[in-house]
């Protein structure tokens, strides 16, 4: 690809000449290369995306299950659910479960994992994103999230490419928005918004009180294109995973909800 490159090395050209070219050609290169970012995958290139992202998820989540020494009986039931909903059919949920037990082996080497995922998933920021997504949750499925399982999430996202920051804000998110399961939508919570659970939607939002009815709104729509099924899919999600991304996005609705009600 190479419109970019001409096209502002003649912008570049006519404001500013010679050097103007330069300028203008390394410009260009950089539209060029994000063009190329955005070309659709092909077919085999999306069936080596779903098989890294299952695999990367289920030997994770064994990983996960056995950092803080032992794997809960809430852990496995967690893991359990998850396959459930995906609706797994026998020969990936075998699959699942040997990946499961595969990732609680003292073998198991998160480097590994991930630089294996990194090269084929590496590009799709929002299958990053659920990946850590589904590792929060099942950390906290029991109520208590131990040190050692936040040190190997934090090394996680580091590999993800977060920012210890971001990832605490992420964790904060995930936490508030998973408050928000099977709810009735804001109508649920109108007779009973406490000052506790309004603070819980904002921060499953990722926003504060303080800020306008249309930076909220900004942040609530930045998170549902996130979490979209059909772009999670388009970037490589196994089809049966996208149930997961569809009840985030339930929960988020359900957060926005309140928050919005609370503010007329």
């Amino acid at each position: 690809m190479i419109a970019g490159k001409i096209i502002a090395g003649l912008l570049g050209l006519s404001v500013a000449g010679p050097i103007g070219v330069l300028i203008g050609v390394y410009i260009g290169h950089q539209f060029d290369k994000g063009l190329g970012g955005l070309r659709p995958m092909s077919a085999e290139q999306q069936a080596e995306v779903r098989e890294s992202f299952f695999e990367t998820v289920f030997g994770l989540l064994g990983h996960l299950a056995k950092a803080d020494g032992r794997v809960s009986e809430v852990e496995v039931a967690h893991a359990e659910a998850l396959m459930a909903k995906m609706g797994l059919n026998t020969p990936h949920r075998k699959k699942a479960i040997e990946l499961f037990k595969g990732g609680s082996q003292g073998g198991f080497s998160i480097d590994a994992t991930m630089d294996r995922f990194m090269a084929v998933c590496g590009k799709q920021n929002n299958l990053k994103r659920a990946l850590l997504d589904y590792l929060v949750s099942l950390a906290i499925a029991d109520g208590e999230l131990h040190q050692a399982e936040q040190d190997v999430l934090r090394k996680i996202a580091g590999r993800l490419g977060f920012s210890s920051a971001l990832f605490d804000k992420f964790m904060e998110m995930v936490k508030a928005q998973s408050r928000f399961k099977q709810s009735g939508g804001s109508d649920g919570y109108r007779e009973s918004t406490s000052p506790g659970k309004l603070q819980a939607a904002y921060t499953a939002l990722g926003v504060e009180a303080a800020q306008t009815d249309a930076q909220i709104k900004r942040a609530y729509r930045k998170l549902i294109s996130a979490n979209h099924p059909d772009k999670l899919i388009g970037q490589g999600m196994p089809d049966d995973m996208v149930k997961l991304a569809t009840e985030r996005t339930q929960e988020i609705q359900t957060a926005y909800e309140l928050v919005m009600a609370s503010r007329k």
